[in-house]
């Protein structure tokens, strides 16, 4: 294995962490609690919000022997045969507790059919595995968070599926305590509803799809939040939108520049046949401005990450 980059030297943002699972808990029927350990997570960065890192699993056989982790770690995995590359997968973080040196990554649990949900499936204490996530020892911006809500929003709407939840749940607690909006969030049942913590202003939904298709209680209630939210108005003018493919296309569209002062701002995650029609719905014919609104299709149905 490579060498890993010394946090107490590195000037990287990121970097990995050799890590084992402590404890495994049961949230919800298709939600699971992951908490990991290991020696050096008191470098590791708490951002909160939506921060996104990477999960390494463990292979059959080989564990993460294989696994390259120094600086050009990237072209080496690349590099690797097949049956010795570790999968990576995307996850938002949960929680971050570095003086007990633990993160904590909710995963959703939707068979073992795939590698990283055959981990939260199987997963139990002293089972190996790397993070790849924001390192504390660099002084700058890590990236890899998306919530840039203006310094004065009137509302937000923040909005996805299960693979979205652990992001709102953490974004949830880190809003002012003055922030007014909507949460919504679909699930796959009504006992995969949380207790949340959230500002007194800030209306939290939980849509249960009960085996419906993804949005298919979500895309009826953002529409039924936008039209409390503005009424019969439209914010600004109808949009020609490009249209994204997206069996072939990445929708992700985060805006880059924060606005000061706004009446609105959206954040919106999951399925990406989902998030497609939610765009149309909030710039094409709400006519929400782009600057204000982050699209992210995090997954599409029937297609495993990185596919």
């Amino acid at each position: 294995m490579t060498q890993t980059v010394d946090p107490a030297t590195s000037t990287v943002p990121w970097r990995f962490f050799a890590t084992e699972v402590r404890a495994v808990r049961r949230l919800s029927p298709h939600f699971v609690r992951v908490t990991f350990t290991g020696d050096d997570l008191d470098c590791f960065a708490d951002n909160g919000f939506d921060q996104r890192i990477k999960l390494i699993p463990p292979l059959p056989g080989s564990g993460l022997a294989h696994l390259p982790t120094g600086e050009d770690w990237y072209t080496e995995w690349r590099e690797l045969p097949e049956e010795r590359r570790n999968p990576i997968r995307t996850y938002t973080v949960r929680a971050v507790r570095p003086e007990l040196r633990e993160v904590d990554v909710d995963m959703v649990l939707h068979g073992i059919e795939g590698p990283a949900s055959k981990f939260a499936a199987e997963a139990g204490p002293g089972t190996p595995a790397y993070l790849m996530g924001p390192n504390a020892r660099f002084d700058g911006l890590h990236g890899g968070i998306d919530f840039h809500p203006p310094a004065h929003a009137e509302c937000l709407l923040l909005g996805g599926d299960e693979t979205a939840v652990p992001a709102i749940a953490s974004i949830l607690e880190r809003l002012p305590a003055d922030a007014r909006g909507e949460a919504l969030l679909e699930a796959p049942s009504a006992e995969d509803a949380q207790q949340l913590t959230a500002p007194e202003g800030v209306r939290i939904t939980w849509l249960a799809r009960d085996g419906g298709v993804h949005g298919d209680k979500l895309i009826p209630a953002v529409r039924a939040a936008t039209r409390r939210i503005f009424g019969e108005e439209q914010l600004g003018p109808a949009v020609e939108l490009e249209d994204v493919d997206v069996d072939h296309d990445v929708l992700w569209e985060v805006p880059e520049e924060v606005v000061d002062v706004s009446r609105f701002y959206a954040w919106l995650a999951g399925e990406v046949a989902m998030i497609k029609k939610l765009r149309r719905h909030l710039v094409a014919e709400c006519g929400v401005d782009r600057k204000l609104v982050a699209f992210m299709g995090y997954w599409r149905l029937g297609r495993a990450e990185g596919s």
